[in-house]
């Protein structure tokens, strides 16, 4: 936690621009969203405090039981395999997916985008398949420290920072993926419709751009989702 703390300290010394939180609760819901954060790997913390911060309540989830009443999920960073087999063992693997197919918002950083795409390479293994991406794990190299660039997004008019760990490559994506960033030419944002994968930890930064991008989502499918019931 103190390594973590250093390190946001010292991005802090550098010029980044702060997304201004607001309060995101969409129509016909009373009270704020509740977002799901699979608490098995990764500074999920982190993405507690930036989603608390945005105006949304945060559960820890490592049981089915803890998604009750969620409106959104995170699948934070980590180790994929280690997360994949905690997911099958606690049967969240299956329950991610109907959550999704039902409309719910899920949002993967790093290790939880590989975990999203339909086909992971280097070495293959299996995936929950809701983005239609190829994703090579650990594309830019296995380096302990991090690695810290600031690029285009299509979510806002300044650069956005990104913070990569062994992040992975979006090698391609298939038809109606939205790409929202690059870096080096390749896709380390991408959305389609209910499903938001960075490969790099908007979490380790101090703007909210991405994560009030996610409740934004969250909140369109909420509110898609009444005027259907």
């Amino acid at each position: 936690m103190k390594k973590r703390n250093r390190k946001r300290a010292a991005r802090r010394a550098l010029k980044v621009v702060h997304a201004r939180p607001r309060t995101l609760v969409p129509a016909k819901k009373k009270g704020p969203m509740k977002i799901g954060i699979v608490a098995i790997q990764g500074d999920f913390e982190a993405h507690a405090a930036m989603l608390q911060d945005l105006g949304a309540e945060t559960v820890e989830v490592r049981t089915v039981q803890d998604l009750e009443g969620c409106d959104g999920i995170v699948l934070p960073g980590g180790e994929s395999t280690t997360q994949l087999q905690f997911l099958k063992e606690e049967g969240l693997f299956d329950a991610i997916r109907k959550f999704a197919g039902e409309g719910g918002a899920v949002f993967g950083t790093c290790a939880g985008a590989i975990l999203l795409a339909t086909l992971v390479k280097n070495p293959e293994q299996e995936s929950l398949g809701l983005l239609d991406m190829t994703v090579l794990r650990n594309g830019y190299g296995r380096q302990l420290a991090s690695d810290v660039f600031w690029g285009d997004t299509a979510l806002k008019k300044e650069p956005l920072e990104m913070v990569f760990i062994r992040g992975p490559i979006i090698e391609e994506v298939g038809k109606g993926i939205s790409i929202l960033a690059r870096h080096g030419g390749k896709p380390v944002l991408v959305e389609r419709g209910n499903v938001l994968a960075a490969t790099f930890h908007p979490e380790l930064t101090d703007d909210l751009t991405i994560h009030q991008h996610f409740l934004e989502m969250a909140g369109r499918q909420l509110a898609s989702s009444a005027a259907v019931s």
